[in-house]
């Protein structure tokens, strides 16, 4: 059994998680505090992927990424760089479509922080980058953790944006996902069952070590 998609999945999806980690986490609390209407807006924005389907997600990126596009012929004329069709075309996508999990977990959890926690730190001579980093993630870190725990769960199963941005390339671009789908077009079932089963035992761990992490805090 070649190994190599479960460690292609999982690297993809912990370098995608990161990303959004910090991504999620800086859009959440730059954006808590402006105008109501504008919020509304750019939640919209922020959080479409998560119901786009993920073809859709990964059309758009093909056709963004592509060399026959600007961007895509621009990054291969002047940098040598050819993301699509490649395994770190994954991680963008796959960074794309887990982002909302982070942004909306961390959003909740900065609107649910005591604010005048963040007042007090504030008489104590503290500055926002302090405060921010020393008393409200501390304090928001279950919602942050919760986050950062989905985004890669969710990331190590995704297939539909992936698969369009890095397609199937054994021992380049196979990922659990569409190593389950190229081994059901191939009629191998029992071998499809297993990297199944791979998957639900890993992202069960990782939900279980979520879970054994918020009752520990209590």
């Amino acid at each position: 059994m070649d190994w190599f998609p479960l460690l292609n999945s999982i690297r993809i999806s912990l370098i995608a998680s990161v990303i959004t980690f910090f991504a999620g986490i800086g859009l959440a609390y730059a954006l808590r505090n402006i105008r109501p209407w504008l919020k509304a807006i750019l939640d919209c924005f922020l959080t479409l992927p998560l119901v786009l389907p993920p073809t859709v997600v990964g059309f758009f990126l093909l056709a963004s990424l592509s060399p026959r596009r600007p961007l895509g012929a621009f990054l291969l004329e002047h940098f040598g760089i050819r993301i699509i069709m490649t395994w770190p075309a994954s991680i963008l996508a796959v960074a794309v479509v887990t982002f909302p999990l982070m942004y909306r977990t961390a959003r909740g959890a900065f609107e649910s922080f005591d604010r005048g926690l963040a007042d007090a730190g504030f008489s104590l001579g503290l500055n926002r980058r302090q405060v921010f980093w020393h008393i409200m993630l501390p304090c928001c870190k279950k919602g942050v953790l919760a986050g950062f725990v989905l985004s890669f769960a969710r990331g190590l199963g995704e297939y539909g944006a992936t698969s369009m941005v890095s397609g199937y390339t054994p021992c380049r671009t196979a990922t659990i996902s569409t190593t389950v789908y190229q081994l059901w077009r191939e009629g191998n079932d029992a071998l499809a069952y297993k990297w199944v089963l791979v998957n639900i035992v890993i992202s069960f761990v990782a939900l279980y070590t979520l879970s054994y992490l918020e009752k520990k805090d209590n």
